[in-house]
């Protein structure tokens, strides 16, 4: 019989990214310092330091299984979905393909996830300003790290390419990538993270339709963005706040 562990110290005490270990230290050591200074200061060090530990925690996750959903390689809201080329460094075409564009504040879970298995083919960095990630100008201006996956051809679904950026924001200042180009991914899989708040971009295949709206909250390597099967487009999805 399968269980999920539900004890507290999967929800308290959560694994962190390695990413974030120096980062926990360096505001601990603070907190104690500003302690020694004046208690007052060293309780809301603590407190910063707490969350430190939680921006940067690295929970597993539960991924869909099936080659043909397209994941959320971010936990966030999804903030807007349009028609738009990509960026060109992704060598995506000049032709406009769905985005869909989710937001992470500071409090959501940072390390990023490949949407979809295939084979990294382009990554490339682009230097740029720190405008608030919510808008749709910081697609464009901001700094950003462009990932374009090749997925493999397999019968019944669309092929061809995929593309992810993660882009800084107003407070991020620092995009971390794990993947290399010519590595293999699978859905679900950590392959990159943001620090601190920020936001990623998805440009789904022509043709693939969202299984998303806008305002959905996402969880990265578990909820679906898209389908990839041949004539799916036609499960598009429309939501209203209630």
């Amino acid at each position: 019989m399968n269980t999920v562990d539900l004890s507290w110290r999967r929800f308290v005490m959560p694994p962190i990214h390695p990413e974030g270990k120096r980062f926990v230290a360096i505001f601990a050591v603070i907190a104690v310092l500003l302690g020694l200074l004046w208690l007052p200061l060293g309780l809301a060090g603590a407190v910063v330091t707490i969350w430190c530990f939680y921006f940067f925690r690295n929970p597993d996750r539960v991924t869909p299984v099936g080659a043909h959903w397209v994941i959320s390689p971010a936990d966030g809201i999804v903030q807007a979905i349009t028609d738009v080329a990509p960026p060109p460094e992704l060598e995506l075409g000049e032709g406009a393909r769905t985005r869909i564009s989710v937001f992470m504040s500071v409090f959501d879970v940072h390390v990023n996830r490949a949407p979809t298995a295939g084979s990294i083919g382009v990554i490339a960095y682009a230097a740029g300003k720190f405008l608030n990630a919510t808008l749709d100008k910081a697609s464009v201006d901001n700094e950003r790290n462009s990932l374009r996956i090749d997925l493999p051809e397999r019968d019944g679904l669309v092929g061809g390419t995929l593309g992810v950026v993660q882009i800084a924001g107003l407070i991020a200042r620092r995009i971390v990538c794990f993947v290399r180009v010519g590595d293999a991914v699978n859905a679900g899989e950590r392959f990159g993270l943001i620090r601190f708040g920020s936001r990623l971009d998805i440009y789904l295949p022509p043709g693939v339709a969202p299984l998303v709206v806008v305002g959905q909250r996402m969880l990265a390597g578990g909820s679906i963005l898209a389908d990839l099967r041949i004539g799916a487009e036609s499960l598009a999805r429309q939501g209203e706040t209630r």
